[in-house]
């Protein structure tokens, strides 16, 4: 890690995304949110410019800034009006020279697509619940129950919701055809792994590290279709979901248990090609830990779980972040000698 360099002789460009199209509220709720890093930024002692995208002419944008004299703190989810376009972001920074921090632009393309990273994970002999993918064509020959049902490019848990699992075929033939209709993509069939669930977030390039895993408590739920971190467990208060699971952090795990989770972790980590830092999602049941998801670029607003389990290992919001353009800097033409 480049600890020479002073955060004052490090301008760093600070992008997001700022959808005209979002309601006022969502533009308020964003607008504070970005104060707030901002503010982070200038705490730790950065030079920062922030820098919206507010529509679908990125590279013009970043056209007015010379890439050796900044780092990108790439916190830009998608291009306003594009669907699926995180990877588009990073592509253009890429051609535009830019060092920025967070995943590749072939990374973010590969991990929004779930049957390539179930198909990477297997070939590399990682443990992930068995899977098959089913299009509008495909005649379905899947008899393995409890099931869950999920689209097959989308993140943030969309169309995830307690009539994803399914307990018989015929559920299980609507929910395919409702993913294929209303997504307008394949569905992912997995194996529902009702046991344990963890947010595991990990950092550096190299050398990995993992942070403190937070455990989704699923103890107040019954009902086994409830057990689950789906969309209105994450975004819609007052939610079952939401109102029941609760988080644990550090999450209750023996020495044993610990070492089976940093071991499979890394391993999705490296094999998927997470840089700077990522989170992975898993389940444990019965001694085996099965990776449900990867997320290079994850949510690291300051009250995510990732942010709250660097806390843990004594890493502030300023810290947190003084340490991902760090980790950036080290691919940078000028400060990474």
């Amino acid at each position: 890690m480049p600890v020479n360099i002073r955060p004052q002789d490090i301008s760093v460009l600070f992008l997001y995304n700022m959808d005209p199209g979002w309601s006022p509220q969502e533009l308020k709720e964003i607008n504070e949110l970005t104060c707030k890093t901002y503010e982070s930024f200038c705490s730790a002692g950065y030079t920062v410019v922030k820098l919206p995208v507010t529509g679908d002419n990125l590279p013009e944008v970043l056209s007015h800034y010379n890439p050796i004299e900044h780092i990108v703190f790439n916190w830009c989810e998608c291009l306003p009006g594009i669907f699926h376009s995180e990877w588009l972001v990073a592509d253009y920074l890429e051609k535009g020279n830019f060092t920025f921090t967070g995943a590749a632009s072939d990374v973010l393309a590969k991990t929004q697509d779930k049957k390539l990273i179930k198909k990477l994970l297997d070939d590399s002999g990682i443990c992930t619940p068995y899977w098959q993918i089913y299009d509008t064509d495909s005649p379905v020959n899947w008899e393995r129950f409890p099931a869950i049902v999920k689209p097959s490019m989308e993140h943030c848990s969309e169309g995830i919701d307690r009539n994803a699992i399914c307990l018989n075929k015929e559920e299980l033939l609507n929910r395919i055809s409702f993913v294929n209709h209303t997504f307008k993509q394949p569905a992912l069939v997995e194996d529902f792994i009702d046991g344990r669930e963890l947010h595991v977030s990990l950092w550096g390039n190299g050398h990995i590290e993992m942070l403190p895993p937070a455990e989704m408590d699923f103890s107040m739920l019954t009902d086994r279709r409830e057990r689950l971190c789906g969309y209105e467990a994450k975004f819609v208060p007052g939610s079952v979901q939401y109102e029941s699971i609760r988080t644990l952090l550090p999450a209750p795990l023996t020495e044993e248990e610990l070492l089976k989770v940093e071991q499979a972790c890394k391993a999705a980590y490296k094999v998927t090609g997470c840089r700077d830092y990522g989170r992975i999602d898993l389940r444990m049941k019965d001694g085996f830990v099965y990776i449900l998801d990867v997320n290079p670029n994850s949510d690291i607003s300051p009250d995510t779980s990732t942010i709250l389990s660097a806390e843990i290992e004594g890493y502030n919001y300023e810290r947190f972040i003084d340490r991902i353009i760090r980790l950036a800097a080290h691919r940078h033409p000028v400060w990474g000698r």
